[in-house]
């Protein structure tokens, strides 16, 4: 059975509501061929939602435990999801690097404010609209463009093989102000964000997290045909914090990318990247009622 993975999954070394095993267990009855865990990686300072250091031994640890243990039902790998922040804090550092790690994603999650505030714009809409205008004098325009301007330079910087959840800001922004994605400076600030990705050869996932709940995907679907219109290699991720939900809107991701024209997804097989057909009736028999 294809195209049943998924490589962004948080368990509790970060903000994941269950341990790694249970995810992974989950993954085995559902059938699936690979499985990524990728917690958020530690950050210069202390969240709610971010590893710290001195769990890092004890997260590759057991990682390796279980693959041994569960090696004749299912390959797996293990990652870390890294934020940009700044030069300081991304995921080209080599202290990243030189982690004994198979792949890793590149995030933006955090801004920093005209004050030298770091704000968690990775938020409900309606808390979104509240930090804007606390911390950045109501400019959306301004956010976005910091937002972008980030995800650029994490691109230039590299360090990762996929590039998480490309455009999430999109939907707290429209709700913010709505027409914003068809303005004509906001498709061009993502459509040339998309060919330096393109250039650079990056995996982009189709973040499927919100879409039983918010109706979109990240990046948004408007984009699928001009990401297989650059060559942009794709895969399907759930974002998973709960193990049930490591499934979620799998099969709604993969029909879009087959209207888009996409004929492969990227899988993990073998210990390495590879793309795999995309094979759609075959997902659809294990996908369904996950929420």
């Amino acid at each position: 059975m294809t195209n049943l993975t998924n490589y962004h999954s948080h368990c509790l070394y970060c903000d994941g509501r269950a341990n790694m095993e249970d995810f992974i267990r989950f993954a085995i009855s559902e059938g699936f061929s690979s499985y990524g865990i990728s917690s958020h990686a530690p950050l210069p300072f202390s969240t709610a939602w971010t590893m710290e250091w001195d769990r890092m031994y004890d997260y590759l640890s057991e990682f390796s435990r279980l693959k041994a243990k569960y090696a004749d039902e299912i390959e797996l790998a293990v990652g870390l999801e890294i934020d940009y922040l700044n030069e300081e804090s991304n995921p080209s550092l080599s202290r990243f690097q030189e982690l004994p790690l198979d792949y890793r994603i590149g995030s933006v999650h955090m801004l920093y404010s005209p004050e030298g505030k770091v704000v968690d714009i990775d938020t409900p809409a309606d808390h979104f609209r509240e930090l804007v205008d606390a911390h950045f004098g109501g400019d959306l325009d301004f956010v976005v463009r910091l937002y972008y301007k980030n995800l650029l330079r994490m691109v230039e910087l590299g360090g990762f093989d996929i590039v998480g959840h490309a455009d999430k800001m999109h939907y707290n922004a429209s709700c913010y102000r709505p027409g914003l994605l068809d303005e004509a400076w906001y498709d061009t600030l993502v459509r040339d964000y998309f060919a330096v990705i393109a250039e650079r050869g990056y995996i982009v996932e189709i973040n499927t997290k919100s879409y039983h709940e918010l109706g979109t995907f990240y990046p948004n679907e408007r984009y699928f045909s001009f990401l297989k219109e650059l060559g942009i290699r794709v895969q399907v991720n759930s974002d998973a914090h709960y193990p049930e939900r490591i499934n979620n809107a799998r099969f709604e991701g993969l029909s879009a990318l087959k209207k888009a024209g996409f004929t492969s997804v990227v899988e993990w097989h073998g210990g390495k990247w590879e793309d795999v057909l995309l094979v759609l009736e075959s997902a659809k028999t294990v996908i369904g009622s996950h929420s």
